[in-house]
């Protein structure tokens, strides 16, 4: 079964299948279709954090399919240039990173070539339907655009915006992607695996990396050759807690995905199942849990290469029995909560957490999700991201580099605070529940900061709640804004709770006599993410959820 944010992007992944690919296939194959189909919200050349799982692993692996800040580029160079600004475009570049995500993890777990897995997302470059969202998000940025010569043929063809139902052709990428396809066949003869990471190294490394780095000196960037060269993926040990009784397993701090985990350790205090789904007792507990949390996220995480992240502290049931004594019944924290002292569970001492000033601004909308699982027991999770229409496309290749340096911070002293060589702190957050040593649902979404909410939301509904997949997601959600978004400016808006409409009027009037800033949204609002997921009911039956807030899909067979 293949669930993510496309329904063509599910289909891609179901040939797979039936091809005879595993899950790792599927998932990798839907997760380039996204590249294609989501370009304003994805790309080839951006981040892809992904969390799997096959039969005999001991835990998880994640694969963080994250690029670093360029080496040479301090804080105090990029300030003396810029300022506490992070304009559009080149500045923000950090090494691509998504490419090497999707082959090394087709490379380490896959079954199918890289021919046959790129196959449907090059029949995807040959064109495809414009849908109402894309053709949105294009007219939107058309002046943006037409300052890109390599990306204005592409996405103004005939000089204009493409109407919803007109076709869509990327022809230099489906070109990369034929580059890619004949470097493995020339190394066809040293094995699937090596073929595979022969064209993953083309893009680092050869020719492909050598215009990439060609294209950013001209266009003003500072991701250089050698920057390139150094680009790796790295698998990490995720972060892990239980909710009663269920593995939960998450990114590690270089993402915001130990929120997920932190808040349900939480939400494990209270007895949530008695509460109901939807009340005002339920919504008002999970929103202070969560900025609780939230707090310790601004206070600790960052790239642990570089920031010493208390994540055993941070992850203790002790620790989070402490931590909900500040929730209370009565009354909403009227901004976030300081961050606690988890450095006392890991019996050391540490510095205080960070302490965010409020900032106005809005985020820039992106990242998508897909998620498979087979008959052997593979799971697949991932969560691309980094919109084409961020930057100018590299010339030549049809994709960009990833402007994910926008996630981090030109403040000095916050953990995720830019340095040479750093990861951002990263909003995608792929996560994946396991029981009894088995893959239980891979879940995720888009969504920026309001990720990690949703997916919280929809692991209660389902555990808590009793709910099936799909009632889970479409349920109607909250999202606190009261903490920094993590993409600049990093607005925070103290108090500020949006609420889709289908919550009752009378629990909304509630939240606001707690304490809570309510904002109403739509009735199903992309703003509070849209989650997708895969859940094993018990041998040989899955349940797929898929979310309708986006252009979602869920197929089995």
């Amino acid at each position: 079964m293949v669930s993510s944010c496309h329904y063509l992007a599910t289909s891609a992944g179901v040939r797979m299948f039936e091809r005879g690919g595993n899950a790792i296939d599927a998932g990798v194959a839907g997760g380039i279709a996204l590249n294609v189909l989501e370009r304003h919200l994805t790309d080839f050349g951006g981040v892809a954090p992904i969390v799997l799982f096959t039969p005999g692993m001991a835990e998880p692996e994640t694969i963080d399919g994250l690029g670093h800040w360029p080496a040479a580029l301090t804080l105090e160079r990029y300030r003396a240039r810029h300022g506490d600004d992070m304009p559009i475009g080149v500045a923000r570049s950090v090494t691509p990173a998504a490419a090497d995500a999707w082959l090394t993890a087709l490379a380490r777990h896959g079954r199918l070539t890289l021919a046959e897995v790129l196959a449907p997302c090059i029949e995807l470059c040959d064109g495809f339907p414009v849908y109402p969202r894309l053709a949105r998000a294009i007219e939107m940025l058309e002046e943006r655009l037409r300052q890109w010569p390599t990306s204005s043929p592409v996405f103004l063809p005939n000089g204009r915006p493409p109407k919803e139902g007109e076709i869509l052709v990327q022809r230099e990428l489906g070109d990369l992607f034929r580059r890619l396809v004949a470097i493995e066949q020339q190394n066809a003869a040293k094995g699937r695996a090596v073929a595979i990471m022969a064209a993953r190294d083309a893009i680092y490394t050869g020719d492909i990396a050598r215009q990439i780095a060609e294209f950013m000196r001209a266009s003003g960037g500072a991701i250089t050759a050698e920057d390139l060269a150094s680009q790796r993926v790295r698998s990490e040990k995720p972060a892990h807690s239980t909710y009663r009784g269920i593995d939960v397993y998450a990114c590690g701090p270089w993402s915001q995905g130990p929120l997920v985990p932190m808040t349900l350790n939480l939400l494990e205090c209270f007895d949530v199942a008695s509460l109901g789904a939807g009340s005002l007792e339920f919504l008002h507990q999970y929103t202070e849990a969560f900025k609780l949390a939230a707090a310790d996220r601004e206070g600790f995480f960052g790239d642990p290469a570089q920031v010493d992240v208390p994540i055993a502290g941070l992850l203790d049931k002790d620790y989070a029995s402490e931590r909900r004594r500040l929730i209370r019944d009565d009354r909403a924290h009227p901004e976030l909560p300081a961050p606690g002292d988890p450095w006392r569970y890991e019996g050391r001492t540490g510095p205080a957490g960070y302490r965010p000033r409020v900032a106005a601004g809005v985020g820039a909308p992106d990242t998508s999700y897909v998620c498979a699982m087979d008959a052997e027991g593979n799971a697949f999770s991932a969560t691309p991201s980094d919109p084409g229409l961020g930057a100018p496309l590299v010339r030549g290749l049809g994709m960009i580099v990833s402007t994910r340096g926008a996630q981090l911070w030109t403040t000095p002293g916050h953990p995720s605070a830019i340095a040479p060589g750093k990861r951002p702190r990263l909003t995608p957050n792929p996560a994946l529940l396991m029981r009894d040593g088995r893959a239980l649902m891979p879940f995720g979404c888009p969504g920026e900061d309001a990720q990690c909410q949703a997916m919280v939301q929809v692991v209660c509904n389902i555990v808590d709640f009793g709910m099936n997949t799909q009632a889970a997601i479409e349920a109607p959600r909250v999202i606190s804004r009261s903490f920094p978004w993590t993409f600049h400016p990093h607005a925070y808006e103290p108090g500020l709770l949006t609420a889709e409409r289908r919550i009752a009027p009378e629990v909304r009037e509630g939240l606001e006599r707690l304490g809570h800033r309510v904002r109403e949204l739509p009735e199903y609002s992309p703003a509070v993410a849209s989650v997708c997921a895969i859940r094993l009911l018990g041998p040989g039956t899955l349940e797929g959820g898929a979310d309708p807030r986006r252009e979602s899909a869920a197929i089995g067979w």
